[in-house]
């Protein structure tokens, strides 16, 4: 056996390892380990746990506080089968609101659910499933790996679906109807057995819906009256990104993962701004050594009430806070290390990492039960 751990980020430090307080937006941040089996963080400046949920299920991505307090919770559902090998990695299943002790309050199952579902404070959820394209249908999706569809050559393409607190279906709509195939053709280096990949989905103030395809580089804005495309990401200005929000002047923030960035040979991540009326990067955060940040999957960035950026260095654990000058003024690593359960997932990823999906910075006086002392 090897004395020394094989597990290149858990040699690292790991906690808190850099602090600015003058600079660093105060409040708590909260974080899922994707490999837990249900343990939900809010940790303070100094990386000390404040509270902690203990969940029935694994992460199914990330968890949110809601404004009441309560945490809502996307988790694995379990026992269901994998339509293609990275389904275990990113599939949910379970959308539940949970109180502070971890008592779970509501519960929604969609089987096909995957990546993002976002918890609307009256009770609504937006979240992304899939539907299976066959035949002709699936022959029609443009690009990917020739011969990588899921098994019967079937190509899972995403549905959006908003359900009421009721669990009743409010809204749908459906990539195969609404996606021109030659103009949202997957990346000729990603596996046709999901097309387009939504990442993220949230509504915008305008009532329509932002939504962020993976595999095909694009950020969308969705006509929640007609499912029409509104708008799109210039071509090349983002990569395989994920967590598009709306800003108050209404650009937006994106998480740019930068795989294939078309130009440029050496990856890298970065925070951008994008500006919509003319599609340019109006702001970008990258690390002064380019190189140094860079993940090639997963990710997020959340704009702060003072106006620093919060970002999700998923796949490493790294969650850390850069001022609107792009200084570093907080870090912390995820200590938490563990394996996926599913075999299929161990198989692709057999290290046993601390990723999270996002996190998220609260001020204490906007969390009710902790400005209540409880």
């Amino acid at each position: 056996m090897p004395t020394v751990d094989q597990n290149s980020r858990r040699r690292r430090p790991t906690g808190l390892i850099a602090l600015d307080e003058t600079a660093a937006f105060p409040g708590l941040t909260l974080y899922a380990p994707l490999t837990g089996s249900g343990e939900v963080y809010l940790v303070d400046l100094h990386g000390r746990t404040v509270h902690r949920w203990n969940l029935p299920y694994r992460p199914g991505r990330h968890a949110r506080l809601l404004a009441d307090g309560t945490l809502a919770f996307n988790g694995v559902l379990p026992g269901e089968p994998a339509l293609f090998p990275m389904w275990h990695k990113y599939r949910g299943g379970v959308l539940l609101r949970a109180a502070p002790d971890g008592t779970v309050l509501r519960e929604h199952r969609d089987p096909l659910q995957h990546h993002d579902a976002h918890h609307l404070d009256d009770g609504r959820i937006l979240y992304s499933a899939l539907e299976p394209l066959t035949g002709a249908d699936a022959a029609a999706v443009r690009g990917g790996v020739p011969g990588s569809e899921a098994a019967g050559g079937t190509v899972w393409a995403d549905t959006l679906r908003e359900v009421g607190p009721d669990g009743e279906l409010r809204w749908s709509w459906r990539a195969a109807e609404h996606l021109d195939r030659s103009e949202f053709p997957l990346h000729e280096a990603y596996a046709r057995e999901h097309w387009p990949l939504i990442n993220s989905v949230t509504p915008l103030r305008d009532g329509n819906v932002l939504a962020s395809l993976r595999s095909v580089s694009a950020v969308v804005v969705i006509s929640r009256e007609t499912g029409e495309i509104l708008w799109r990401s210039r071509p090349g200005s983002v990569s395989q990104q994920h967590a598009p929000t709306e800003l108050a002047d209404g650009r937006l923030l994106v998480f740019d993962n930068g795989v294939f960035r078309p130009g440029h040979d050496v990856p890298y991540s970065r925070v951008v701004e994008l500006d919509r009326a003319s599609g340019e990067v109006v702001w970008e955060y990258h690390d002064p050594a380019r190189e140094f940040f860079f993940a090639p999957f997963m990710g997020s960035a959340q704009r702060l009430p003072n106006g620093n950026t919060l970002v999700t260095d998923s796949p490493s654990g790294r969650l850390f806070e850069v001022t609107r000058d792009g200084f570093l003024c907080w870090e912390y690593v995820v200590p938490h290390f563990a394996a996926y359960r599913e075999n299929e997932v161990r198989g692709l990823f057999p290290s046993e990492p601390n990723a999270v999906f996002r996190a998220y910075r609260y001020a204490a006086q906007d969390i009710p039960w902790l400005a209540a002392g409880a």
